[in-house]
This record gives structure tokens, sequence and C-alpha cells, in this order.
């Protein structure tokens, strides 16, 4: 199974924060993912992804600008309708406007179709309810929570697309 992960960034803190998270998707047995910048999407292996997690840096508390016309415009066309969607942020402040970054992007991903992916807040600590989101000068500081945010959204698309017997 595919999990794409998409993101846009400016100062490569949201693209260090994807890899994180494809870190831990690629920890759970039988998952692939890939993370793309939004100006280089491949299609097709979004396309035939079962989950797609959608990143953005938060600037005035709120997504890019870039990435809320990109969830506009290109969103639709990658078939997103019935796949897993989640989403994450990166933030210079702990009040910075990270989680109504994370609403816009899963209002967006429920608009189109999408399951959305609470992020695993009944599993316990670390409690994520609608993403991770980190602060950008301690970004390494939140690895963990990145890759077990990816291994929890792994194991939720398994138990969702995986065949029943």
């Amino acid at each position: 199974m595919r999990i794409s992960v998409i993101y846009d960034t400016k100062t490569g803190n949201t693209k260090k924060a994807a890899e994180f998270i494809v870190k831990g998707i690629k920890e759970v047995n039988g998952m692939d993912a890939k993370a793309f910048n939004i100006t280089n999407v491949d299609d097709e292996y979004a396309k035939t992804s079962q989950g797609i997690i959608i990143g953005s840096p938060t600037y005035s508390a709120y997504l890019t600008a870039r990435m809320k016309t990109w969830l506009e415009d290109n969103l639709k066309p990658l078939n997103v309708a019935g796949k897993l969607g989640g989403a994450f942020a990166t933030a210079n402040y702990v009040h910075g406007g990270g989680e109504l970054t994370m609403q816009c992007i899963l209002t967006h991903e429920m608009v189109k179709g999408m399951m959305v992916y609470s992020g695993g807040g009944a599993y316990g600590v670390p409690v994520i309810h609608l993403g991770p989101v980190a602060l950008g000068e301690k970004l390494d500081e939140f690895e963990e929570l990145f890759v077990i945010y990816g291994k929890r959204f792994a194991m939720q698309t398994i138990s969702v697309f995986s065949e029943k017997k």
C-alpha cells in the first residue's frame, strides 16, 4: 500500500517534517511512502495511494497561500474521494495557528470526499488530536512525534483498505 505526503515549505522545515512522517510509514510492514513538494507532485503515485497526508507551514495563523491554492486546484484531480487523509503543520510559535492550518487542510480533504484520520489520540501518549505540529526552531525535537503519526496513519490505512477475510 502507498501513502503520499504532500507539503509546501518556505524554509525547509515542513519538508523535514514530511520526511519524518515518511520514515514512520515505512516502518510498518507492507507500506510505501513518498514525500512531494506541491510544486512537484507525482500525480500517478498520489492517484494510486490509499492515503494522502498534507502539510503546510503556518503563516499568520493559517496555511500558506500556495497551499490553499493547491488544495483548491489540485486535490480533486488526484482522485482522492475514498482515500484516507491526514494533516500536519509547522509553526514558529506554540500558539501560532498550527491547529487552524490543519483544520483547513482536513476540511478540504473532507469536502473532496476523503476520510480523515485524527492522529490516534485514543492510543495515548503522545496524544495527537488533528495531526502533529512542530515548532520550526526545535524541529528535531518533534521527530518522534511525526514518526509515530506516520506509523499510526499507516496502520489505520491497512485497517481500512486491507481485504477482510
